[in-house]
């Protein structure tokens, strides 16, 4: 398994803002801290969102699970990813791996192979750039509003929604995994392994 190359501009996990449910926010904090210490770096680093258009992914190694396997089957869950000539780093505030975790390690423990896995469950990956993902992504929090008496299921960030000029929410754009909707690119596991595997 490869060795990690510090590098001063990654955050450590006590640098990285944390609120539980919240994984897309949490990444966009990630990218922000990032942008703040090396905006260079950014076109090393992704933002990636999980799911498919069942809504319904595994996921093992997750630290909310009650399992020996630590599953968990998530609607969608979002990764950080840093890849330059040296090393390939995912960044999972929810997950029982190492923080970072080399990808290898991360795609075999976490992501898992599919062969086995029952079409339904199979997961895609939409790849951004962070520096686009900074730009564009916006969420009213509003998907964690219980309709019936207006409460959020899980507490919000204590800091305001993230929004930009043209969007106060457009998250189920990125959830999305239609090629034509939203922005960067749409994956299978293959294609997702081919990427972030090597370097």
């Amino acid at each position: 398994m490869a060795t990690i190359v510090p590098n001063n501009f990654l955050p450590d996990r006590l640098d990285c803002i944390y609120t539980k449910c919240y994984c897309e926010e949490n990444v966009w904090k990630l990218c922000d801290f990032i942008k703040c210490r090396n905006p260079n770096a950014l076109s090393n680093c992704f933002c990636v969102f999980i799911s498919n258009k069942k809504r319904q992914i595994p996921l093992w190694c997750q630290k909310h699970s009650k399992r020996d396997d630590k599953l968990v089957l998530w609607d969608y869950h979002v990764i950080f990813v840093f890849k330059d000539n040296h090393q390939v780093l995912v960044y999972d505030l929810d997950t029982t791996l190492s923080f970072p975790c080399p990808s290898e390690l991360y795609i075999i423990s976490a992501i898992r192979r599919e062969e086995n896995l029952n079409e339904d469950f199979r997961r895609l990956f939409r790849v951004i750039n962070a520096e686009t993902f900074l730009k564009t992504f916006a969420s009213d929090r509003c998907h964690m509003i219980n309709m019936k008496d207006g409460n959020y299921f899980s507490p919000p960030p204590v800091y305001p929604p993230i929004k930009t000029a043209e969007s106060t929410n457009n998250l189920e754009d990125f959830i999305c995994m239609d090629e034509d909707v939203g922005v960067g690119t749409v994956m299978n596991y293959q294609q997702f392994c081919d990427k972030f595997l090597q370097v």
